[in-house]
């Protein structure tokens, strides 16, 4: 039987994908998952016992091309001082997002040129890396979805942005170009500066 341990990574997740990429047969696979109680966090994730359940993580390896979005993003950039209820992220229009939005996943998203335009890498607080928006891409999204957003969350995230050290206005200004929300945002910016 495969050596499978080699498809675990050093937080012990293992994905089906890269065995099955590699020519593992499937039978062989799921009979080391089954023999060594390895738990489905996710489709084709799978957890060693006992692991403390890092769900972004997950999700980020489960959906490699999405990117933490609005409320994680607020909530990363310490925009917001609650953590989300649910996770939230962005993906390209088109992308099969069914599966996502049934397991409880909020999902924006975008045109496939805008998915990576202002995109970062942060650790989360399990020291894994993950995909979030840099400030001024969330601030853009906080604008665009206004309307689904509580007020109060909405404006201490704009007054928060606003007094911060590391806010750069040009990219703000440059992005808000890209996703037509350039004269709100404007308006805003003249009110609060």
């Amino acid at each position: 039987m495969t050596d499978f341990i080699k498809y675990v990574d050093g937080s012990g997740i293992l994905l089906t994908k890269m065995a099955l990429d590699d020519g593992c047969s499937k039978d062989a696979l799921y009979k080391f998952i089954k023999n060594n109680y390895f738990q489905q966090v996710g489709h084709g994730v799978y957890a060693e016992p006992g692991l403390w359940e890092d769900e972004q993580y997950i999700l980020s390896l489960r959906c490699p091309q999405a990117v933490f979005s609005h409320d994680e993003a607020l909530y990363y950039h310490r925009l917001i001082d609650r953590e989300p209820l649910q996770q939230t992220i962005t993906i390209y229009t088109g992308y099969g997002t069914s599966r996502l939005v049934k397991d409880g996943i909020r999902v924006f998203t975008v045109k496939k040129e805008l998915l990576e335009l202002g995109k970062t890498i942060t650790i989360n607080s399990f020291g894994h890396n993950i995909p979030v928006y840099d400030l001024e891409r969330t601030i853009c999204d906080l604008v665009r979805s206004r309307s689904r957003f509580e007020i109060q969350d909405y404006q201490t995230a704009l007054k928060t942005y606003i007094s911060r050290k590391d806010k750069d206005l040009n990219k703000l200004m440059e992005y808000a170009k890209l996703f037509h929300v350039d004269s709100i945002i404007r308006g805003y910016m003249e009110v609060m500066l």
